[in-house]
């Protein structure tokens, strides 16, 4: 895993599986009505998920096995805060 995640192509994969990931809703979109995804909530949530990709690449490169599953987990539960904050204003409501 460590020769993947070497190599440049890395940052072209986590662009790549971004795309395929903002295709559900878009898609999603054009079938049902209870889906309403405006230009921004595209570009905000592609701008999330290309962070933590790259986030994850570079921590990966940089530290030990044992350590980078730790700092992958304490990314994960940011990225599923800010996600669902952002979805539903869990903790705070800001502008209400």
């Amino acid at each position: 895993m460590r020769e993947t995640l070497q190599r440049k192509t890395a940052f072209a994969w986590v662009l790549l599986i971004t795309c395929g990931l903002l295709l559900i809703p878009l898609v999603g979109m054009q079938y049902s009505n209870d889906i309403h995804w405006a230009l921004s909530d595209f570009i905000t949530m592609g701008a999330l998920l290309l962070v933590v990709g790259a986030l994850l690449i570079l921590l990966a490169r940089k530290l030990p096995k044992r350590q980078f599953q730790m700092a992958a987990i304490v990314v994960f539960l940011g990225f599923i805060y800010v996600w669902a904050e952002l979805a539903v204003g869990v903790f705070f409501s800001f502008g209400s």
